[in-house]
This record gives C-alpha cells, sequence and structure tokens, in this order.
C-alpha cells in the first residue's frame, strides 16, 4: 500500500515538471484531483477488505475517509485553479 502511495506522489511530482509554463494551474488543479483520486481508491480498497474480513466498524470510518479524501483534492484543486496558483499543488501534496 505504501508503495503505491509513493508511486503515487512520484508520478504526480514528474506531471508538475511538466506544468511548468502556460496553464500551469490547470496541470497543477488536474494532479491535485489525480492524487487524490488515487488516495480514496486506496482507502476504499482497504475499506472493502475490511468488510470481507466482517470489520463493518473499520470499513465505515476508511470509506468516510476517502470521502474526505476526495473532497479536499477537490477543494484543492478549485483553489489552484481559481487562485491560478500552481503552487497550492505542492502545499497539497503533503497533506493528502
Amino acid at each position: 500500500m505504501k508503495i503505491l502511495l509513493k508511486a503515487t506522489v512520484a508520478a504526480a511530482g514528474l506531471l508538475a515538471l511538466g506544468a511548468c509554463g502556460k496553464n500551469a494551474d490547470d496541470q497543477a488543479a488536474a494532479n491535485i484531483e489525480a492524487m487524490a483520486d488515487n488516495h480514496a481508491d486506496a482507502l476504499e480498497n482497504q475499506a472493502d477488505a475490511a468488510a470481507a474480513a466482517g470489520n463493518d466498524q473499520l470499513h465505515d470510518a476508511l470509506e468516510a475517509q476517502a470521502d474526505n479524501v476526495e473532497d479536499r483534492g477537490e477543494a484543492a484543486a478549485d483553489k489552484a485553479d481559481h487562485d491560478d496558483d500552481a503552487r497550492v499543488e505542492n502545499q497539497v501534496k503533503n497533506t493528502l
């Protein structure tokens, strides 16, 4: 699981390098959404595993956390796009 998250962050970092120049804020917003979606997918996979193991409480908590990550990612992407500020991506990267 940690490998998946590290790979996601590394891929987002490479995409951030490509975001230099025109519309960098749009690319940063796309990267933020991709990072959030990947993290949320990982949490949902863990939730499914918890449900399969019969731990409904953990399942519900992980699903709620996945929803929170998606919401925060969407808000941060909107902020990057609205503020025309690609630096938001670096600010968000370690908080997801």
